[in-house]
């Protein structure tokens, strides 16, 4: 097993876009009459950008800076790479009072979804983060014993939710990493359409597109090919609402991608199904949360869980 982890991103973005540059994207903007405006920087412990085209720079601008506003709220309550988070008091403390609205909104919808995929997505896996990137970093797997003590404090039965307050369960932690880029792009896309924004594409880690490009095509979702880096497995076109890929390869314990950061709370080992999950869905919240499911649950039986949610889609590959 490899001592050092290994990080890539699920999708390529969206085609065209990357490859002509904002430059290209600008001068197509032009072309229609349009200004384009772009903003980029690094949030969830990885890269994020936003862009929009419409008629008037000074909204573009302004709903741009709402945008990244209502990210970084997102963040502020429920990153972990963010000591002074809501989320990470709450795993320090074991009680929230009066739990912020976004914190809430996920946890809420996390712990439905437990309950409703019978415990396969959970989000009190978190104690087998750093039990497994311990083990790694020193070349191995997890002591059985140490294991079997960490799936002790595992179960999403073990969080009470409530308005006034959060409280876990001695020993349980909480991660919303399955939700929280996905529910980023719900209020991102909020915020610019709050300021009348008809053409945009959002990429917090997971993906919202609406209208068009800004020559007027549709936007398209390029799939990254989970084997090989760089490339493109596959296309969403026309590309519009939300995306989110889960995957074998995102956060890699071991070089054949065996173990990664998607557990199964069940057993605390990762999933061998599947290398990687994509839905579209109405909300980036839902197909956040239905791709890290799915990958845990399987190809037949994740795409029954998608099936029941209308407005989804799933592309599921196969481990090779």
């Amino acid at each position: 097993m490899s001592a050092r982890l290994t990080r890539r991103r699920a999708v390529l973005g969206a085609c065209g876009l990357a490859a002509a540059g904002i430059a290209g994207f600008r001068a197509r903007a032009a072309a229609r009459g349009l200004v384009a405006r772009s903003r980029a920087g690094l949030a969830f412990g990885t890269t994020i950008s936003l862009t929009a085209a419409g008629p008037d720079p000074d909204a573009l601008d302004a709903a741009l800076t709402e945008g990244i506003a209502a990210m970084r709220a997102v963040e502020h309550e429920a990153s972990l790479f963010r000591p002074d988070s809501a989320l990470s008091r709450l795993n320090r403390e074991g009680r929230l009072d009066a739990p912020p609205r976004h914190l809430a909104t996920m946890l809420g919808f996390a712990l439905t979804l437990a309950e409703t995929t019978g415990g396969a997505f959970d989000p009190t896996v978190q104690p087998l983060w750093p039990l497994w990137s311990r083990a790694a970093e020193g070349g191995g797997r997890p002591d059985p014993g140490a294991l079997r003590h960490c799936l002790a404090r595992i179960g999403w039965r073990r969080v009470n939710l409530a308005p006034e307050a959060i409280v876990l369960e001695t020993g349980t932690g909480v991660t919303l990493n399955a939700v929280v880029q996905g529910y980023a792009a719900d209020v991102v896309m909020a915020a610019l359409r709050a300021r009348g924004v008809a053409d945009a594409f959002v990429d917090t880690g997971e993906f919202g597109a609406v209208g068009t490009h800004a020559d007027g095509s549709p936007w398209r979702l390029g799939l990254a090919d989970p084997r090989r880096k760089g490339e493109v497995a596959a296309v969403i076109a026309p590309f519009t609402g939300f995306a989110a890929t889960s995957g074998d390869y995102n956060m890699a314990f071991s070089a054949d991608f065996r173990d990664h950061h998607i557990f199964d709370p069940a057993t605390g080992f990762s999933p061998r199904g599947l290398a990687s999950v994509t839905v579209t869905a109405p909300t980036g919240l839902l197909a956040d949360g239905l791709s890290t499911a799915c990958m845990v649950l399987g190809r037949e039986r994740g795409r029954a869980l998608v099936a029941g949610h209308p407005g989804c889609t799933v592309r599921v590959t196969e481990k090779t």
